[in-house]
C-alpha cells in the first residue's frame, strides 16, 4: 500500500465522487462545500437519481458528471438549463475512465454493492488516492483489490468511520501509513441498530421502514437494513482485516449505543486507544480528504459532559445471526465472504420491496454461504463476478420459494 504523501495543490484538489448522490457521497460534497480552496468536486458519477444530480451539478459545478444508466444521462441533458459547462456522460466505462483520469486527484468509492467494484479497482489500477467507503471492494475481491492496490501504486485511505478511526488510532514510526506491530486486538463498534433491545419476535415481524430507522445515523436503505441485522458490521470486520492485515483472531465487535466510540485497538502493554466524535460522516471523509492534514468539516464539536456515559456490551449472535454468518466467513476464508455478499444483497432488496420476512433474511443468506461458501477465493475481476452472479443466482431460487 503506497504511503507517500500527495504533492503539495496550490489549486484545490480534484475530487472523483463515485456514488455522489447516496448518503456518503452527499457527505463528501457538504465537506468539499465546506473547503473550496483545498477541493473540487471534479467529477460526480450516479446510477440513475436525475433529480438529485442535477441539483449537485448547479451547486458544485463539476466538470463531468456519470449517470450509469443511459436513459438518466439523456433525460439529465435536458433538464439542465443554459450556460452550464458540466459534460454529462453515461455508462460503466465512462465512471471506469474518470475514476482513472490523468486529471483526478481523489477518488471517493462509495457506490454501494457490488456496483462498485468495477470502478474502485480502475482507480486503484491507476494509482489514485483512493477514499474507500465502498466495503464490498474488498470483501467480495479481497487479494484482487489489494494486489490492484499494490501493482498501481494507489493511496488507499478508509472511510467507514470504523476503519477511519481504526486508521487513526494505529501507531506510525518511520512512514505516515499506520502498521500494526504491537497490536494485540482490533475492537469495532456497533450501534446495535434499531433493534438491540427487541424480542426475537419483534424482529422477525420487523417491516422495511423499522429496519431503516437507525437510532443515530442517516444512511441509504440497503445499508440500514444491514446495520439492523449487524451484517453491515460483519462485512467491515472482513474489510478490516484485508485494510489492515489483521488476522481473524485479531477483531472483534462490541456493542455500544452512543456510537460516539468509533473504534478501539488495543496494544500488547494493555494500552487502547480510541477514536471519538460525534455521528457525523463527514468527520471521516474530511479526515481523508486532508489526510495526512486535517481540516475542519462542519460537524459541531464532541461534548462530553452532556453527553455523560458511554455504554459497551457484547453482541447478541442469537439476535443478530447475520453478525454469526460473517464470522464464520472471515474465519473460513476463500471464497465464503464473496459468496455471503451476494447472498445478502439479494436478500436485503427482497426484505426491501416487501417480498420476504426480516428474520428470513440470515436464513437465504446461511443457506446461500453452506452451498458455494468453500470453493477457493477467485483470482481475478471475472472469477469474483461470475462467484457474485452464482450467489446471487442460487439466492433468487431460494427467494422464490420463500414466498
Amino acid at each position: 500500500m503506497n504511503s507517500s504523501i500527495a504533492e503539495t495543490h496550490s489549486q484545490p484538489r480534484r475530487v472523483v465522487v463515485l456514488g455522489s448522490t447516496g448518503s456518503i457521497g452527499r457527505s463528501t460534497l457538504a465537506v468539499i462545500a465546506h473547503q473550496p480552496t483545498k477541493f473540487e468536486a471534479w467529477a460526480l458519477v450516479a446510477r440513475s437519481d436525475i433529480a438529485q444530480m442535477r441539483e449537485q451539478i448547479l451547486t458544485m459545478r463539476p466538470a463531468y458528471a456519470v449517470m450509469v444508466d443511459p436513459a438518466a444521462a439523456r433525460q439529465l441533458r435536458e433538464t439542465l438549463p443554459p450556460g452550464i459547462r458540466t459534460e454529462v456522460l453515461s455508462g460503466e466505462d465512462s465512471a471506469c475512465d474518470l475514476a482513472a483520469h490523468p486529471n483526478a486527484d481523489s477518488v471517493v468509492a462509495a457506490v454501494v454493492g457490488a456496483a462498485g467494484l468495477p470502478f474502485a479497482l480502475a482507480a486503484a489500477r491507476a494509482g489514485k488516492r483512493i477514499l474507500l467507503a465502498n466495503k464490498e471492494a474488498l470483501v467480495m475481491a479481497g487479494r484482487v483489490f489489494m494486489d490492484a492496490v499494490q501493482a498501481g501504486g494507489a493511496t488507499l485511505l478508509p472511510l467507514d468511520s470504523e476503519h477511519n478511526a481504526i486508521f487513526q488510532c494505529l501507531p506510525v514510526a518511520g512512514s505516515l501509513w499506520p502498521h500494526t506491530r504491537g497490536v494485540r486486538r482490533v475492537l469495532l463498534t456497533a450501534s446495535g441498530g434499531p433493534f438491540r433491545r427487541s424480542s426475537l419476535h419483534e424482529i422477525e415481524a420487523a417491516t422495511p421502514d423499522q429496519a431503516c430507522a437507525h437510532p443515530n445515523w442517516s444512511m441509504g436503505r440497503k445499508i440500514s437494513v444491514d446495520s439492523a441485522t449487524m451484517m453491515n458490521k460483519g462485512l467491515e470486520l472482513i474489510e478490516a482485516a484485508w485494510l489492515f492485515n489483521l488476522a481473524p483472531s485479531q477483531l472483534e465487535v462490541v456493542v455500544h449505543p452512543q456510537s460516539i466510540v468509533h473504534s478501539l485497538v488495543e496494544y500488547l502493554d494493555g494500552s487502547m486507544l480510541a477514536q471519538l466524535g460525534n455521528p457525523d460522516m463527514r468527520t471521516p471523509i474530511a479526515h481523508a480528504l486532508a489526510w495526512p492534514e486535517r481540516c475542519e468539516s462542519g460537524v459541531s464539536m464532541l461534548d462530553l459532559a452532556r453527553l455523560g456515559r458511554l455504554d459497551f456490551e457484547a453482541p447478541d449472535l442469537v439476535r443478530f445471526p447475520c453478525l454469526r454468518l460473517a464470522l464464520e466467513a472471515i474465519s473460513g476464508g476463500g471464497a465464503a465472504p464473496c459468496v455471503l455478499n451476494g447472498a445478502n444483497e439479494m436478500s436485503v432488496a427482497q426484505f426491501l420491496a416487501g417480498g420476504l420476512r426480516f428474520g428470513q433474511i440470515a436464513q437465504i443468506n446461511e443457506a446461500v454461504l453452506n452451498r458455494l461458501g468453500h470453493q477457493p477465493a477467485p483470482t481475478t475481476l471475472d472469477g469474483v463476478l461470475d462467484l457474485d452472479r452464482e450467489s446471487r443466482a442460487f439466492a433468487s431460487q431460494l427467494l422464490t420459494g420463500a414466498h
